[in-house]
């Protein structure tokens, strides 16, 4: 008997023993959580999988592909805490099967791990908990309250003008800014630059102006995981090399982007001193309806106002031409300016089509300038707009 003892203590010591039951509910909430870190195509086999992690009565799931990762937890019952690690694809799938009601987690010899639901019996080849990569912990110290609604708006009104051209490394996140009494963000590909600003939102410990650079792919998980809470704060903290973001019971850490982010306000324009005002919904749809017979590689549609009217029109040798008017109070000279439709489009999509626009124009060679014409907004939204030839 005492050898059988020796047995059940020695893998317990080494986090082999693990074993829980879980609510399905409340597991495949949080494997959809984290899931989406998880690297598809790895040359490293065990970023394929899951860490869990059973202690006390709480179940901690983490994925990482090193240069981000996604940590949460949610309520378990522990018959042996331990840790295990199987692979994150398979697992989700699996359990997403199963019925609603209790699973039973034990981890086996070798690192198979075994999976009971009901009249289910499964078992997954896993991998040794000691061949997952170390994720960095969260900060115990100078951690900043976000506001949950304004940290979302200012990702969904930038994260589109990220570039995807990884060779410029410094334009493939967006810049937060971070002031006692504001927060703004602001992202750029070269052609296009928008910034969101929250202005009178007292930031609690932070003194001066904080700047950090945070991925494309973190903005996009973190944006998952404010859609999914409805905590009103979030809690923010770096340290030398890592942004970290807790939401609710959920940790997302990720790499900073290195790198001077370029001075974006040098190109914002001053003198665009012709303008526009139109509904957003009927500017979105008259360039949607123009733009299929705009070249297909360019995209390309020409605005021109004159005489009280915005005329925006498009045409090509292959599909042929196009041409949609709104009425809008414009008496100044006539003025022509190409754009690419569909960035005007993500930016009237990140208004999701909604109240008046304000087009502000110098000449058919400057940057054009697009804003919520709203004087009481409660979002500085600016968007700038290099101009096409046509």
């Amino acid at each position: 008997m005492a050898i059988v003892e020796t047995e059940v203590e020695k893998p317990a010591a080494q986090g082999a023993a693990m074993e829980i039951s879980v609510s399905r509910q409340d597991l495949v909430r949080e494997l959809n959580a984290t899931q989406s870190v998880v690297e598809r195509k790895t040359t490293i086999p065990i970023l394929s999988n899951f860490l869990l992690e059973a202690d006390g009565d709480r179940l901690h799931i983490t994925a990482t592909d090193l240069d981000q990762a996604i940590r949460t937890s949610t309520a378990v019952k522990v018959k042996k805490p331990g840790a295990c690690t199987i692979p994150a694809r398979k697992l989700y799938d699996y359990i997403k099967l199963l019925p609603d009601g209790d699973i039973s987690i034990k981890l086996l010899e070798n690192h198979w791990v075994q999976i009971r639901s009901g009249r289910s019996n499964t078992k997954i080849v896993g991998m040794a908990r000691a061949n997952y990569p170390q994720v960095p912990e969260f900060p115990s110290v100078a951690a900043t309250s976000l506001p949950h609604l304004a940290l979302k708006t200012l990702i969904t009104r930038t994260i589109f003008a990220i570039s995807n051209e990884e060779s410029r490394y410094t334009l493939n996140g967006a810049l937060l800014i971070l002031k006692a009494e504001s927060l703004a963000m602001v992202a750029t590909d070269g052609h296009r630059l928008a910034f969101v600003e929250k202005p009178n939102e007292v930031l609690e410990g932070v003194s001066g102006e904080k700047r950090v650079l945070v991925p494309r792919k973190a903005l996009w998980e973190l944006q998952q995981l404010l859609s999914a809470s409805e905590d009103e704060r979030i809690e923010f903290a770096d340290d030398e090399h890592t942004l970290f973001f807790r939401v609710g019971p959920r940790t997302l850490s990720t790499r900073k982007l290195s790198g001077q982010f370029p001075n974006f306000e040098a190109v914002m324009p001053r003198d665009n001193n012709k303008f526009a005002v139109v509904q957003s919904s009927e500017l979105s749809a008259a360039i949607q309806r123009v733009a299929q017979f705009a070249d297909e590689r360019s995209g390309a549609i020409r605005m021109r106002l004159e005489g009280n009217e915005l005329k925006i029109s498009a045409n090509s040798t292959e599909s042929g031409e196009s041409e949609d008017t709104i009425d809008t109070p414009y008496s100044a000279e006539p003025i022509a300016v190409g754009f690419n439709s569909i960035y005007i489009l993500d930016f009237l999509k990140a208004l999701n089509n909604e109240g008046e626009v304000r087009l502000e124009f110098k000449d058919s060679q400057a940057a054009g300038q697009m804003r919520p014409e709203d004087p009481d907004a409660e979002y500085k939204y600016r968007y700038v707009l290099m101009p096409m030839r046509i």
